[in-house]
């Protein structure tokens, strides 16, 4: 679900008035995204926080936070990252274990694209688990990339309009 302004904004590209989203989120990996249709069902277990593609390459969605100034809630994206067997197992092992959050951060690597960042694909992040029922915390690691820049130092309405007017004209 996401977070939406209501007032939203009038869009420089079509001209439309549009609602201003203060989250966009990726369904599945983009591994998932290159199986034939016709194999999915026998190379892919999804659900809407995990997914094992041909029993090997493990997957966790989780949220990047970007503090928007001015704000109270932050600009959420909703992302995959590809993490090693015995992360994902250990994840799976606390799925339902209050007090999870205190387990210490472990890599993965995104596997998603966000197009307002150009490549992201394999873009390192830092995992931390969240409490039950909330998805783990991505934490980019290359400080230098402009996605960890903004996670750091916060985004402007301004910057999420412009993020809105990418995501609704990708061309």
């Amino acid at each position: 679900m996401s977070i939406k302004s209501e007032s939203g904004f009038g869009c420089s590209v079509c001209g439309e008035h549009h609602v201003l989203s203060l989250s966009y989120s990726v369904k599945a990996p983009l591994a998932v995204g290159a199986i034939a249709v016709e194999e999915l069902d026998q190379r892919v277990v999804i659900t809407p926080d995990q997914c094992v593609v041909d029993g090997k390459d493990f997957y966790l969605r989780g949220r990047i936070l970007v503090p928007v100034i001015g704000l109270e809630e932050p600009f959420v994206w909703g992302i995959w990252a590809e993490v090693s067997p015995k992360n994902f197992v250990r994840t799976n092992e606390l799925w339902a274990v209050e007090g999870r959050e205190k387990e210490a951060p472990f890599p993965g690597w995104l596997n998603s694209q966000l197009p307002v960042f150009g490549d992201t694909y394999n873009l390192e992040v830092s995992v931390q688990t969240q409490p039950v029922g909330q998805r783990p915390y991505f934490t980019v690691v290359d400080q230098d990339h402009p996605l960890a820049e903004e996670q750091r130092d916060g985004i402007t309405m301004e910057r999420v309009e412009e993020i809105a007017v990418r995501m609704l004209h990708p061309d």
